[in-house]
């Protein structure tokens, strides 16, 4: 009687000390995210969005749309992101089996001899297995069994830990999908560029083929003294400079090129596009819906919010830690010291069930501090989350800044080339009839040529803020 009131006490005492233990748990202040976002990027309150338009309806370059699609297939970047992926749903499984019961089958043999002088010694030597024959000494033993071990996931731990794996199972899928929006504009601006550089290359080799022909008759108004050898000379020299120039953009072809066969997953090789005249491509009509439509929209946006929920259930699965641990053990089998003996059930069943309840009472500082780490990274996450929204929000609208400013840029720049082609024909005109110096042949000819470039240029920006206007509003994943 007295025995199990020692026991009681103790168990009184453990209890006591487990409950105190779980309630000295370290406060924290933790921060929550905000999803509060402007009302509309301007006055317009339409919803319709052009982030949630198929990128293969957005863009109707039959060749640009073949490079995305192999891009799709084959971009290295991308399949290991995917194989990310198949790593972080593998976390999921791993997480799940932990809150489970593990079970295992085994068997063993050994052989052990007591002394003489031991209880279990002095036990053997008396003990007769039946009348007549004493227990064999040395001993062995021989057996073969299931046992089970389960944490009992009384304070959600081990489930918050699973849900926690979830989320970043989910987050690494948003991640695959802002790696595709990337990949796609990525491609797009590099197609474009490639258009406008074969453009570019055109222009020049046109201004050849003018400067050429101003050369030669320069020439010939030499020969009937009526200008210099400087003027010819310096028509030359114009004409080499511009003969120069193609050099240069023929490498910057090569090397666009080879940029979009980095991303499409492929050797070196020609990439085949659409020969229409640049300067009458129109940039698709993007209409940008409303601020709060990025919080679905944008990849990064919601695998920041995955994120956030990840590192929430961390903080909870680090509070846990801090309380009793249940622990259940069971074994079924059977044991004999001879195997003859293993089939004379049911003498030779052994069985057991036992439970542990155990907490920290001294010495937390480990626990503590994966404590505070864990919260500290659930605050670095709101301000992820707050910083991604924001960065969204200003992305499109810094863009569709870019695109009313490139238009009408891109119209003032057409009339400026359409003013100096125009005067390339004055100047000749008058050079012939030698009512203009060859200097002011040469100056509207370079001038010319440095406002097609120019315009080329603009209608580039334009396609390429198209692009990023579609990224930016979440386009390119679905």
């Amino acid at each position: 009687m007295m025995r199990n009131k020692r026991i009681l006490n103790w168990v009184g005492i453990t209890l006591t000390a487990l409950t105190y233990t779980a309630c000295s748990v370290p406060s924290l202040v933790q921060k929550t995210e905000s999803k509060v976002v402007p009302v509309s990027y301007n006055s317009s309150q339409d919803s319709t969005n052009t982030g949630k338009t198929s990128w293969k309806v957005f863009f109707t370059d039959t060749s640009l749309t073949a490079l995305i699609d192999t891009a799709l297939l084959n971009n290295q970047e991308l399949n290991i992101t995917l194989q990310e992926i198949e790593i972080s749903k593998n976390e999921i499984m791993a997480r799940k089996g932990e809150y489970l019961p593990f079970v295992s089958l085994g068997g063993g043999a050994g052989v052990e001899k007591a002394s003489r002088y031991t209880l279990q010694g002095a036990t053997e030597e008396i003990t007769e297995i039946k009348p007549g024959k004493k227990t064999p000494d040395p001993l062995s033993d021989f057996r073969f069994g299931a046992s089970a071990t389960w944490e009992v996931d009384i304070w959600h731990k081990l489930r918050n830990a699973k849900k926690a794996a979830v989320s970043r199972y989910l987050s690494s899928v948003e991640g695959k999908n802002f790696m595709m929006t990337n990949l796609v504009s990525e491609i797009a601006s590099s197609y474009y560029e490639l258009l406008a550089l074969d453009s570019q290359l055109d222009i020049l080799q046109r201004n050849i083929e003018i400067q050429s022909n101003a050369l030669r008759i320069v020439k010939m108004q030499k020969e009937a003294t009526k200008v210099t050898e400087l003027a010819v000379r310096r028509f030359q020299a114009q004409v080499l400079n511009t003969q120069n120039l193609q050099y240069d953009i023929k490498q910057r072809i090569i090397e666009a090129e080879n940029r979009i066969n980095f991303l499409v997953g492929r050797f070196p090789q020609p990439v085949k596009r659409t020969r229409q005249n640049f300067e009458t491509l129109m940039p698709g009509l993007v209409q940008s819906g409303i601020p709060s439509q990025l919080l679905e929209n944008r990849p990064d946006v919601k695998q920041a919010e995955h994120d956030l929920a990840a590192a929430k259930l961390d903080v909870q699965v680090a509070k846990a830690n801090f309380y009793p641990r249940l622990g259940l053990t069971a074994v079924l089998g059977i044991q004999s010291f001879s195997p003859i003996y293993l089939a004379k059930m049911p003498k030779s069943i052994i069985s057991s069930i036992a439970g542990d309840l155990a907490g920290p009472l001294i010495n937390k500082n480990s626990i503590k501090a994966t404590y505070y780490s864990a919260n500290a990274r659930q605050i670095q996450a709101v301000y992820n989350y707050q910083r991604t929204v924001l960065n969204a929000y200003i992305e499109v609208t810094n863009q569709l800044s870019r695109i009313s400013n490139l238009e009408k840029s891109y119209q003032l720049k057409s009339s400026e080339v359409e003013a100096l082609t125009e005067s390339i024909n004055i100047s000749n005109r008058l050079f012939a009839s030698a009512r203009a110096d060859y200097m002011e042949v040469l100056l509207t000819q370079r001038d010319a040529l440095e406002s097609r470039f120019q315009l080329v240029e603009t209608k580039m920006s334009q396609m390429s803020a198209m692009v990023n206007i579609y990224r930016a509003l979440g386009g390119g994943w679905n």
